[in-house]
């Protein structure tokens, strides 16, 4: 079974707290205490996740006044989406040469 690896969006966005985290900042750029008043999770919750989807490249961090504001990296999401985009025109491809296959 595969483990976890730092840097890995996918596996980073496998927890449903860390998509919820995602969604959230999907609206707007917030700090680790909005974050953790909208979701079920204590602050130091938060803070580790926010850590892994960092790690992961999908958020990044601004330091304002006494606090770190966190937002969407464009460039981890869009390189996610690439990743989805060559899956869909593998299956694609996949498909169209079963049907021709099957012609």
């Amino acid at each position: 079974m595969a483990t976890y690896h730092p840097g890995d969006g996918w596996d980073a966005l496998g927890d449903p707290t860390r998509r919820a985290i995602v969604e959230c900042l999907a609206e707007r750029p917030r700090a680790v205490g909005e974050l953790a008043d909208l979701l079920p999770i204590s602050r130091p919750a938060v803070s580790q996740h926010l850590k892994v989807l960092k790690d992961a490249g999908l958020v990044s961090d601004q330091a304002t006044g006494t606090r770190r504001v966190y937002r969407l990296n464009p460039a981890g999401l869009s390189a996610l989406r690439d990743q989805l985009d060559t899956f869909w025109s593998r299956a694609l491809e996949g498909y169209r040469k079963t049907v021709e296959e099957d012609s």
